[in-house]
């Protein structure tokens, strides 16, 4: 059995990475931003028909497509990190994802959203761990704690690495819902305590991202305090001689439950009640676009209050685009979701997010670290599972975490 760090040692290398994890263009809760331009409908992205121009690359990223598994996210060396960003944002909505995760200790791919204030919603997986998938999510960039992530086991074998399974993150004003092939695995309220009461709840425009990174590049780091964190998370450092180690994408769809058009910041707080768009909803949330169409430019203008199709969520909608101010207090400065690349590893029963724990899990997702001996962790799942309350789990922002990466010479996908 492996040791675990500690839970201050981990927590100190998190403070360590923060800076570097952090980024955004422009926050808008801190200064005037551009617009985020809007979907405002549905679109699917078929990618075993090859490459589709509505998907921006991050620089230094390569992509193949393959006929019957769709893009291919290839890490052949330390340096590799393919990245892939949807062009449009979404108010709220529903996006899927057909996938199968990179195999091998130390990789890691990722499926979020995320937003200029660094509002994150994340899918995550290890390729050391084949039947274990990750959720979590961040407002704001507030890492100042590491209980809001969890483990689910796969419903089905092979799990994450060895088949392709559908991954959805359903989100709205009310509650976030994590599922897995159609079953529901996590939901996480508006006034859930993890989210602070709504404070940390994401609720401003995000962007859909995906790509894989490699977590822990060496041996070295898994033994350099700034990086060993990060490496007991990713089980260990990777073997590149048994590369490339390749995550696959086959599909995509992606629901605006907003108006579309442009979505800006009215004011400083960062709230989804301050968010305005210059789109009209006539129909346009029910618009489907194929993989071989572009992303339509939605225009127009609207007065007062809509409710969009598809969720319980109002959007206010103004009749032009505004630029956005911002200021206001992040309440992490300069910590982005990626720092959540620092888990408390310590922490193996993971909570679900609706105040149950998944009792074997430290067992069941072997080598996800462990606490320091499995039966207090098990005594201690139980506890929590008797008081009904959420036991924190590991937590690792997806995509920001290659800003770390770059920044310690393990190469960064920018985003």
């Amino acid at each position: 059995m492996r040791t675990s760090l500690s839970a201050a040692t981990i927590f100190l290398s998190a403070l360590q990475l923060a800076t570097a994890q952090t980024f955004t263009d422009c926050d808008p809760t801190k200064k005037t931003c551009p617009a985020n331009p809007g979907l405002g409908g549905t679109v699917e992205t078929d990618f075993t028909k090859g490459k589709n121009d509505a998907w921006t690359y991050a620089d230094g990223t390569t992509i193949n497509y393959d006929p019957a598994k769709g893009a291919v996210f290839s890490i052949a060396k330390s340096t590799n990190a393919p990245t892939m960003a949807f062009s449009k944002y979404i108010m709220f909505g529903k996006v899927s994802v057909v996938m199968q995760a990179a195999p091998g200790a130390g990789i890691v791919s990722s499926f979020i959203l995320e937003s200029a204030d660094l509002d994150e919603i994340d899918w995550e997986w290890i390729g050391a761990v084949d039947m274990d998938a990750q959720s979590n999510f961040f407002g704001k960039g507030n890492t100042s704690s590491y209980d809001r992530g969890a483990h689910h086991a796969m419903p089905v074998s092979p799990g994450a690495v060895n088949g392709f399974h559908t991954y959805e993150i359903d989100w709205n004003k009310d509650a976030i819902k994590w599922s897995i092939d159609g079953n529901s695995v996590r939901t996480l309220p508006y006034s859930s305590p993890l989210a602070l009461g709504g404070q940390n709840y994401p609720q401003t425009p995000m962007k859909v991202k995906m790509g894989s990174w490699v977590g822990c590049a060496s041996k070295e780091a898994a033994s350099d305090p700034k990086t060993q964190g990060t490496c007991e998370w990713a089980s260990g450092p990777a073997d590149f001689a048994s590369g490339p180690f390749d995550m696959y994408v086959k599909s995509v769809t992606i629901q605006d439950y907003g108006c579309g058009g442009d979505y800006t910041y009215s004011d400083m707080t960062g709230s989804y009640q301050s968010i305005k768009s210059s789109g009209k909803c006539d129909g346009n949330a029910n618009t489907v676009v194929s993989s071989s169409e572009s992303v339509p430019a939605i225009t127009g203008s609207a007065t007062g209050s809509v409710t969009s199709t598809g969720s319980a969520v109002s959007t206010s909608v103004s009749t032009t685009a505004k630029s956005s101010s911002a200021s206001a207090s992040a309440s992490a400065s300069g910590s982005s979701t990626l720092t959540s690349a620092v888990k408390e590893a310590t922490q193996a029963a993971a909570a679900n997010g609706t105040g149950t724990v998944r009792p074997s899990l430290n067992t069941a997702v072997s080598p996800v670290p462990t606490g320091p001996s499995a039966s207090a962790s098990n005594a201690a799942a139980a506890a929590t599972a008797a008081s009904g309350a959420s036991r924190p789990s590991h937590k690792y922002g997806a995509m920001d975490i290659g800003v770390m990466v770059l920044g310690l010479g393990l190469g960064y996908l920018v985003m």
